[in-house]
């Protein structure tokens, strides 16, 4: 089920709202439960099971931690919940791919039976829950949190819909009070409805139009140079909107469940360097990243080196784990070679005493960024190639390139664009705006709610992107 279509706005929200506001408090996360289970089932009932088993697996682990006085079983039953989670992402997002390159490279026998898993249906969300749930294990482990002998309160925090899908990937610490005991307020969910608009706007009004004009350029055979570079734009503009307008819509939803889910992106396109661009952008992951795998490989405490290959090996499995494909490792490595180039000039050029002012700095990183974003789109290494060449003039083009040009070149276009670079460089955040809940604001969200509803009506359905990943 998507946020963004008349059988979520019209049918399963209200609903919802309506019966756990009915309930008393005690039943509330029990009904919580139960709703999101069925709205990750809408549209395969039998992926429900994955999502109950790395909950059952989870929680079962992490009492059995808890109640453990041997390292040895500490450590065993950690393994376990690393090897169940990890073992079934793996299977159904990883199988296929690896016995490909297994048979294409080196000829494993019998990798042809694997091949069968590429063709699995990938479960929506199972990279989002999978990491989220496994954190809970490893705090447990690490005596950061004691673990909640309330089942029900467990599952709510695995599945809790508004974030189920696509995150925000958070920490039960975070959750750990709201599960037990919260008071949902008027003002909290006036706010919560605030950001629900914000992010509905953002994928409707914003990301879905670049979208349409990204796909036009990237589905073409031929490409001048103007045209490749108003489509890698409007890639960057799509799945920025795109991902932060879901990530606002899950803050929301949570708000006016009473629940704080903690924020996703910090104006990712305002970063005055790839290591302040993700400090920015997909933060629960990139916090996950770090506490996870970046420090406990060593992080930045053992020498210039050794730091920059964690960076690298780190932006590799970050690019795997968005999919199963050759381009995403290739966007993970270019992002780890440039973080590491980055760390290696800052250190050498610190003493000089002027740097480019903000604005180079913001545009140049934008640049680079939209130029990884190529290789992430495109749905081959070879299709990223030809990309790359259009931008720069080393595409020859043989055939009606016009054709494609005329599509795009537009002052439909211009204005979809113009539109998106405004709000993504001179607007409000979310929370600025949601929270000053003046007259004119209020005004300001119910023509955007409205405008979101004909748009809905005049779109196909498009999905979030991160429901794939």
């Amino acid at each position: 089920m998507v946020f963004s279509t008349p059988i979520f706005l019209y049918g399963f929200l209200p609903l919802a709202l309506a019966v756990y506001y009915l309930l008393p408090r005690r039943a509330r996360n029990g009904w919580l439960v139960a709703a999101s289970y069925f709205f990750y089932g809408w549209g395969n009932p039998l992926y429900v099971l994955l999502l109950l088993f790395s909950t059952l697996l989870d929680f079962g682990c992490g009492l059995g931690i808890a109640k453990s006085d041997s390292r040895a079983r500490r450590l065993c039953l950690l393994w376990c919940s690393i090897v169940g989670n990890l073992g079934v992402l793996a299977f159904f997002k990883y199988s296929g791919f690896f016995a490909q390159v297994s048979h294409d490279l080196v000829g494993v026998p019998g990798a042809e039976t694997l091949l069968l898993a590429g063709g699995i249906v990938l479960p929506l969300g199972i990279s989002f829950y999978t990491f989220q749930s496994l954190s809970y294990t490893i705090d447990v482990y690490r005596r950061e949190i004691e673990p909640t002998r309330r089942f029900i309160d467990f599952a709510a925090y695995v599945a809790l819909f508004p974030q189920l899908v696509a995150g925000p990937i958070v920490r039960f610490s975070q959750l750990a009070a709201a599960l037990r005991e919260r008071r949902e307020t008027r003002t909290q969910f006036n706010q919560g409805v605030g950001f629900l608009v914000i992010g509905l706007s953002k994928k409707l009004l914003l990301a879905n139009p670049c979208g349409s004009v990204a796909d036009l350029a990237f589905g073409s055979a031929e490409l001048d140079v103007l045209t490749a570079w108003i489509g890698m734009l409007a890639y960057s503009f799509q799945i920025y909107f795109d991902f932060s307008g879901y990530s606002e819509m899950a803050i929301g939803l949570g708000l006016m469940l009473g629940f704080v889910l903690p924020p996703n992106f910090k104006a990712p396109y305002r970063a005055t360097s790839l290591s302040d661009f993700w400090r920015r952008w997909h933060i629960t992951l990139g916090s996950w990243v770090r506490d996870y795998l970046y420090h406990p490989m060593g992080g930045s405490r053992r020498g210039p080196g050794r730091t920059t290959m964690n960076l690298f090996l780190v932006m590799v499995l970050v690019g795997l784990w968005h999919g199963a494909a050759w381009q995403f490792l290739v966007w993970g490595a270019l992002h780890g070679l440039f973080l590491g180039l980055e760390r290696a000039m800052r250190a050498r050029f610190s003493k000089w005493r002027k740097t480019p002012p903000a604005v180079f700095q913001v545009l140049f990183t934008f640049v680079v960024v939209s130029l990884c974003w190529v290789v992430f789109r495109a749905d081959s290494l070879g299709e990223a190639g030809d990309y790359y060449a259009a931008l720069f003039g080393g595409l020859e083009l043989v055939g009606p390139d016009w054709w494609t040009r005329s599509l795009i070149l537009s002052w439909e276009t211009g204005a979809i664009l113009v539109g998106a670079a405004l709000v993504t460089w001179m607007g409000v955040s979310a929370s600025q705006f949601v929270v000053d809940s003046k007259g004119w604001k209020w005004f300001v969200l119910t023509v955007l709610f409205w405008s979101c509803l004909i748009a809905m009506g005049a779109q196909e359905g498009n999905p979030f992107l991160y429901y794939f990943f």
